[in-house]
């Protein structure tokens, strides 16, 4: 299972919020659409976006509710697809950049700790496990 790292607080609003649009500058890959992805907490945060007046107020409101994990696999998801943007995907969607859509998402009751990587990654094998645990145990 590949994994994808996105910077707090966008990662919280996926998994603790109604996010279902990821921002990239590139298209998802095609082999990936329609597969379980993880959501890895990136260690470091988008801190324009606390004060951006495109953030939608979802995520300025429940800022101080979300837990916040950093470095750490929180979810898992599942990608949909992926599109330029043409104006849709309100609010969470942004101008000149592609949507990839996320569905199914599983939050982890344990957030994972490890590394993450820019693009699609594996992670540890450990790592892997522990979700697998989590997800069985979740889903049973």
């Amino acid at each position: 299972m590949k994994a994808l790292t996105i910077r707090q607080p966008w990662a919280d609003a996926i998994v603790h919020g109604t996010k279902r649009t990821e921002n990239r500058t590139w298209r998802a890959p095609t082999k990936h659409i329609g597969t379980r992805i993880l959501i890895h907490a990136a260690a470091g945060e988008d801190r324009a976006a606390r004060s951006s007046h495109e953030t939608p107020a979802e995520l300025t409101s429940n800022l101080l509710e979300w837990p916040g994990a950093r470095s750490a696999i929180i979810a898992v998801a599942t990608l949909t697809g992926s599109h330029f943007d043409t104006g849709c995907c309100y609010p969470w969607g942004q101008r000149e950049v592609y949507h990839w859509r996320l569905a199914d998402i599983l939050t982890l009751p344990e957030p994972v700790t490890c590394t993450g990587r820019l693009s699609f990654w594996t992670p540890p094998k450990a790592a892997l496990a522990a979700v697998r645990t989590q997800i069985e145990a979740v889903t049973a």
